[in-house]
């Protein structure tokens, strides 16, 4: 765990990594053992947030680092001692119910917020329960180090106190069911509750004093023989007396007197002799032990019973525990032959419900009756004596660079937590297992099996739009060769319900007709998406993404992510029919957690992944207001831009010959290059438009161009605007200056917020960086692509930003913008990474629902791409009975 250089992500670069750490309330045993691992976690370069009743001086005097945070809070209790060997068992259970039972709906909350907000990498428990479960509804991995567990402990209270708070065992064994793996350190007890075991030697605070200065400062010379007890909480005031020890021997008793100031306690020194408390102590090291036939005793009830929490706790297939449940039944039932899911809780839920997709049953609960079509079609979907290829591919936050892509500017996105799962597999025509309608389809052919795609979609019922979709692979052929794209378009749309299958289906046409590939095989498909649709958060790039990625996996196709982004690309824009850039699906393809891609869409050109600092943060918030790339507005201002550049072109070019005439007619060398020929030359035949700096804009072309245009008058003047993903109406007025201006200075600001996300860490730079936002978003808003929606969240923002605080508190939110393709959608955030921003953030989100009526989903946590997850071979596994 310590001394290690932690290289993450393929980058080859070390990384600061997060630990959460909780420290139970039993004692500074814990604390003090927690402070050694945590000082060489710092001293490796990462950082550590402590969780803990124990007051500071316990960690900041070992641990003098910026690195080392200290967060107070309790909890569990321990167990509630008259001292430090008499344990009130009863008072133990009622104690832990009062302060971990009765408030663990809001502890859990609380916790997963807090998490989240610190973008923790691991969390590491002594022995908090709740920590584990937190862990698990956060979607982080949780390790635990011990010698011992509270289930085990409480075992044995709940028997002595006439089985009173049952509860309290299940729970916390249940709790430490989502640890990954246990730290087990010598003289530890049987602990059932943990899969795995990792023993290691015992861990201590490290010595600051010499055995020769310990023995100066107490005066005991070398010749004397000592044994010294330290129990923590007991006074100092007490003396072993010299009949119970050897001869030539002294005993001291080390009193923990920090621990008595710190609890406020202060214990009576004649309640049991010294000699009754160490035969107390020996009693208790002997019982603990791993001697063969003397482990203590677990009792039977605890083993085997049914708990009261309605959680089986022999059976993998609980409903109430569903991430445990999940990891037996995958275990159980799908066997997992190649690829990692990378501990992503959404993964393991896809799997789990493609696990159980066979074991449908008509008498679903009517909470589930609008899921029953797509359910009843994914009954049937799938051969299981056939592999099945699973893949997943993120929504994006578009971070900076927007509606800036098509015009080539650098972008900065944010692959977010929500996905797309896509589950593949294809089948010999003759053993494909068709829908009745399909099957009936090709008898009215009157020709033997061909190929079929068959896709089912979840969550169909909730987006008014059909939950299957069917078609003869040869469809998709026209004359022996690939359908074009117009014809393909026009095949999609001619059932609204069933249009969303372009963005699936879709991939395989662009396969065939960019590579060449051809379908010999059936292929059914299951698609799952977490990506809201409609807020701007790249729903439909997460789709495309995660069925091309299957598709190529179940066909043995070795496409990179960055050339599967640009097919993705063609999808959209000449399937499906809208005209967005390529970042979101870049993003999707080639981003990684917790890191910003960043990309010159030139076409598709990847700078590299930018890390976030730890103590910033990023957020979307969504306005409510549905957003599509195919909408009118964003069309048009693609246009204005596209114009724009067509115009700069022109007048560039006029300059250049004006310029070069002078030359001839006699004009000085000087004269001729005020323009400077070699800028007009390049401006002239301008590629891409964001590669033309503000201030040549503002000096040679701002004023040149119009504020709108007819696009008849447009094309009579300019013929063309040169974009082959949009058509210029000649009866529609477009607006140029806004649009050309916005990806200029759009491009020039991204280059400012990446080189500022690593500049030194201070309020200027949130500061900068957020003013950076607020630019955007009414950059946005001078091209028409802004909403009541999006500007009242920025306003909110704006308030909270600059409402006053004292001066000892940092501030906590510092700017916003709306994101993608504008005109709705979802707002980014950016701000401190620290938990009264989180808390910030949901009193945005309650101000605006109480002003709208909505209530904003917010977008928090980052996930891999699809080249980053790859892909999982999955296959039944055959049961042995």
């Amino acid at each position: 765990m310590v001394g290690v250089e932690h290289k993450r992500d393929g980058v080859g670069k070390n990384r600061t990594l997060i630990f959460a750490y909780y420290v139970t309330g039993h004692g500074f045993g814990h604390a003090t053992r927690v402070v050694e691992v945590a000082r060489h976690l710092i001293n490796a370069g990462h950082i550590v947030h402590v969780v803990t009743g124990a007051p500071d001086f316990v960690f900041t005097t070992e641990i003098q680092s910026p690195n080392l945070f200290i967060r107070k809070v309790l909890l569990d209790c321990g167990a509630v001692q008259a001292d430090a060997l008499t344990v009130d068992r009863l008072a133990s259970l009622e104690k832990y119910s009062e302060t971990a039972v009765v408030p663990r709906d809001s502890i859990l909350v609380t916790e997963v917020e807090w998490l989240n907000s610190i973008k923790a990498d691991l969390v590491v428990s002594d022995v908090v329960p709740v920590a584990c479960r937190a862990a698990a509804d956060a979607g982080i991995r949780s390790v635990c180090v011990s010698n011992f567990s509270w289930d085990f402990i409480y075992s044995e209270y709940v028997m002595a106190a006439g089985n009173h708070h049952r509860k309290i065992v299940w729970q916390i064994a249940e709790d430490y069911s989502h640890c990954e793996f246990l730290i087990r350190l010598p003289g530890y007890c049987p602990m059932p509750a943990f899969r795995d075991a990792i023993d290691v030697p015992l861990v201590v605070r490290r010595l600051h004093k010499s055995r020769k200065e310990v023995r100066e400062e107490l005066g005991i010379g070398e010749d004397v023989k000592v044994v010294i007890l330290n129990f923590g909480g007991q006074p100092s005031g007490w003396k072993l007396e010299e009949r119970y020890l050897p001869s030539g021997w002294l005993c001291l008793v080390a009193a923990n007197i920090l621990q008595e100031t710190a609890v406020g306690k202060s214990y009576a020194s004649d309640r049991l002799s010294g000699a009754r408390r160490l035969r107390d102590a020996i009693v208790l090291g002997y019982q603990l032990q791993r001697v063969p036939g003397r482990d203590l005793f677990i009792p039977e009830w605890y083993a085997n019973a049914e708990n009261e929490l309605n959680l089986s706790t022999g059976s993998p297939k609980s409903e109430a525990n569903e991430r445990t449940a999940l990891m037996e039944l995958s275990d159980e039932d799908l066997m997992i032959v190649h690829g990692n899911i990378y501990g992503l809780s959404d993964t393991r839920n896809f799997l789990k419900r493609l696990a159980g997709l066979d074991a449908f049953n008509d008498s679903i609960k009517n909470a589930e009756k609008r899921q029953m079509r797509e359910r009843k079609a994914a009954a049937g979907l799938f051969n299981w004596e056939e592999d099945i290829y699973v893949t997943r591919a993120p929504g994006r936050l578009d971070v900076m660079g927007g509606i800036a892509d098509y015009s080539g500017s650098l972008v900065l996105q944010m692959p977010i937590r929500e996905a797309c799962h896509v589950a593949v597999q294809r089948n010999d025509p003759y053993k494909h297992r068709l829908w009745k309608h399909a099957l009936a389809r090709q008898q009215a052919k009157g020709q033997g099996p061909t190929p079929v795609l068959q896709i089912v979609s979840y969550g169909s019922e909730l987006s008014n739009r059909g939950p299957t979709f069917d078609m003869d692979l040869s469809d998709f052929l026209d004359d022996g060769k690939p359908l074009s794209y117009e014809k393909a378009r026009k095949y999609f749309a001619r059932d609204p319900a069933q249009k969303w299958a372009a963005y699936v289906a879709g991939t395989i046409l662009v396969l065939m007709t960019e590579l060449g590939v051809q379908f010999k095989d059936s292929i059914s498909m299951l698609v799952s998406s977490a990506v809201p649709e409609g807020k701007g958060v790249s729903s439909s790039a997460a789709i495309e993404v995660a069925s091309m990625t299957a598709i190529a996996a179940a066909h043995g196709l070795d496409i990179s992510p960055r050339e599967l982004a640009l097919l993705c690309q063609k999808v959209e824009n000449h399937i499906v029919g809208a005209p967005c850039g390529v970042m979101d699906q870049m993003t999707s393809a080639c981003g990684e957690a917790n890191k910003l891609l960043a990309m010159v869409c030139q076409p598709a050109e990847v700078l590299g992944l930018v890390e976030i600092p730890t103590h910033i943060r990023f957020w979307g918030i969504d306005s409510g207001i549905r957003h599509s790339v195919g909408g009118t507005d964003y069309g048009s201002v693609r246009v204005g831009a596209f114009m724009g550049q067509k115009m700069i072109q022109s007048t560039a070019s006029t300059r250049l010959s004006e310029s070069l005439s002078s030359a001839l007619n006699g004009a000085t060398l000087d004269e001729v290059e005020e323009d400077g020929i070699e800028l007009l030359e390049t401006e002239a035949s301008l590629d891409y438009l964001c590669n033309l700096a503000p201030h040549r804009y503002e000096a040679l072309y701002s004023n040149v161009l119009p504020e709108s245009i007819l696009g008849e008058a447009f094309l009579d003047k300019y013929t063309d605007h040169n974009d082959d993903v949009t058509v210029i109406d000649p009866k529609c007025t477009y607006g140029v200056r806004a649009s050309t201006r916005h990806p200029i200075y759009e491009n020039f600001r991204v280059k400012a917020f990446k080189a500022l996300l690593t500049s030194t860490s201070s309020d200027e730079q949130l500061t900068a960086l957020g003013e950076l936002l607020y630019q955007c978003h009414y950059s946005y808003s001078a091209c028409g692509l802004g909403s009541d929606g999006t500007d009242r969240l920025v306003q909110l923002v704006q308030e909270m930003h600059h409402r006053k605080r004292p001066k000892s508190e940092d501030g906590t939110l510092y700017g916003a913008k709306i994101t993608g393709g504008g005109s709705g959608g979802t707002v980014c955030v950016v701000g401190r990474n620290c938990l009264l921003s989180s808390q910030h953030i949901l009193e945005i989100q309650r101000k605006y629902k109480a002003a709208t009526g909505y209530l904003p989903f917010i977008f928090e946590g980052s996930s891999p791409g699809a080249g980053k997850f790859g892909y999982l071979k999955v296959r039944r596994r055959i049961s042995t009975n």
